[in-house]
């Protein structure tokens, strides 16, 4: 049997983390491409371990969200990766701890995102809090009914949609979501 000295056995090690992070350089130079924009100001690739990626992301809805494309995801990230990946894991967990911080110029307004309705579509009217569940429901009632007056209809379900919403997917939210999920849509 023998015997390595510290150094060798560093040498290999230097080397082994190097051959890991190529890959991984690689993805953070093709993750704003594959992903847009407005997605890769939302998440930050943390790492490649087993052949899976984990990504941070600013919030469980982002991470939910993408967790719904991670097949075309993967799909894409293959395509330009030497090994290919496995699996796609997104948490919030590392998004605060990590040294990266979003600058706050480059954040998401909520006039950019498909569901925004306006400015007066967020003014709801709060009455004495001591009302019964009754009235509270009727005004929730009535002021959903008077906002949904001005949306358009989803073609797939008929539901009112937001007008982003119909631009961009060209179905409301929930329907898109099903069809990223049976693999009809592209992300």
């Amino acid at each position: 049997m023998s015997l390595k000295s510290v150094n060798d056995i560093l040498g290999i090690l230097a080397l082994e983390t190097q051959r890991e992070q190529q890959p991984f350089q690689q993805l953070l130079k093709y993750w704003p491409e594959v992903v847009g924009t407005k997605v890769a100001l939302q998440t930050r690739p943390l790492s490649i371990q087993r052949d899976v990626l984990s990504v941070a992301t600013a919030s469980a809805a982002w991470a939910q969200n993408l967790t719904f494309q991670r097949q075309s995801l993967l799909l894409k990230l293959n395509t330009k990766l030497p090994q290919p990946l496995v699996n796609i894991r997104f948490s919030t967990a590392e998004w605060k701890r990590s040294p990266l911080l979003i600058p706050q110029e480059q954040t998401l307004s909520p006039q950019d995102h498909p569901s925004y309705l306006g400015e007066n579509m967020f003014m709801s009217p709060v009455k004495n809090s001591r009302e019964s569940a009754n009235i509270a429901f009727e005004n929730w009632a009535r002021m959903k009914q008077e906002r949904s007056q001005y949306l358009s209809l989803c073609p797939q379900c008929q539901c009112p949609t937001p007008a982003g919403e119909l631009q961009h997917w060209g179905v409301c939210s929930p329907c898109r979501a099903k069809l990223i999920n049976q693999g009809i849509a592209d992300s």
